[in-house]
């Protein structure tokens, strides 16, 4: 082969380099113009944090005030109502993080059974998972109340925690993902050796389904911590309100007509939205490696 034609490749790709940059120019301004889109709304939220309830509406909103009053702000949250807002945020972080395991685990025992046995209607079954995914929540919030109302469990935890373990979206998820991360043969070679199909499920398929598991965990994190209408409905004592609901009967009396009205809470509310934001994001950078993964392997096509 002569260095000619060895050559000719490499200057065609030199050739369409110039094109696949003009291409790549408006795909940039995309992602950018979508990045602008998702940040925006927390700058503002970590700019306004700083600011007095004057400061909101006298001041341009995307800039910092003269005066930054954010560590005032935030001990007023807290202080405010005998610190009423700590305990609101205890609540979602026991509801969420106590739903996001739960879910996870029953999610990882289904999908481990769907993937890797087979029984009588299984596919069926299956389909049935498909199909409750598309079933928005809010539906079937009020079926969940009447039904929580007849076993007495209304305004009480479990009236978050329990809807919140089901996870359709991830019990589909994890049996994609273990049906490509479990082998065959390690289930084989454990059941050679004596292993209880427990044992296999909690020592073996557990440790090898560690990154689809997190990935269900920060998912169902997600939705309980940012949950407001199934915590609206089942709770009535502002003492189990998870902050989404706290923070809202906060924006009500500060914004609600008639002579009951705090506007002074406006910043209160708004330092309590950008502390909830906090933790979530904490828990996206820390499990992210693990949450890429698990997403990469349950979007492989089978």
């Amino acid at each position: 082969m002569t260095s000619t034609a060895l050559s000719a490749p490499a200057g065609r790709a030199r050739r369409r380099s110039p094109t696949r940059r003009r291409h790549s120019a408006p795909l940039t301004i995309a992602m950018l113009a979508a990045l602008a889109y998702f940040l925006l709304p927390l700058f503002w939220l970590v700019v306004a944090s700083t600011k007095s309830t004057q400061d909101l509406f006298t001041t341009f909103g995307l800039w910092f005030s003269r005066t930054p009053q954010l560590l005032a702000n935030i001990g007023s949250t807290f202080a405010h109502d005998d610190g009423i807002f700590a305990h609101w945020l205890l609540n979602t972080v026991v509801y969420a993080v106590v739903s996001a395991f739960g879910a996870a685990l029953l999610a990882a025992a289904g999908g481990y059974g769907f993937a890797k046995f087979r029984f009588r209607g299984d596919r069926a079954a299956f389909n049935l998972v498909l199909g409750a995914i598309m079933v928005p929540t809010t539906a079937l919030a009020i079926p969940t109340y009447l039904l929580f109302a007849k076993v007495e469990l209304v305004n009480t935890p479990w009236a978050v925690i329990l809807p919140s373990l089901v996870s359709p979206f991830g019990l589909y998820l994890m049996r994609i993902y273990a049906h490509d991360a479990i082998p065959d043969s390690i289930l084989e070679a454990a059941r050679i050796d004596g292993a209880g199909e427990a044992k296999i499920f909690f020592q073996i398929a557990m440790r090898l389904l560690a990154p689809g598991l997190v990935t269900v965990v920060l998912f169902t994190l997600v939705t309980t911590w940012n949950n407001y209408f199934l915590p609206l409905i089942m709770l009535n004592d502002p003492n189990l309100y998870p902050v989404t609901v706290g923070l809202a009967s906060w924006a009500s009396q500060a914004v609600g007509g008639g002579a009951g009205a705090n506007s002074d809470m406006l910043a209160l509310v708004v330092t309590g939205s950008m502390l909830s934001v906090i933790p979530l994001v904490v828990a996206f950078l820390l499990l992210q490696r693990y949450w890429q993964s698990g997403l990469t392997t349950g979007g492989v096509k089978q």
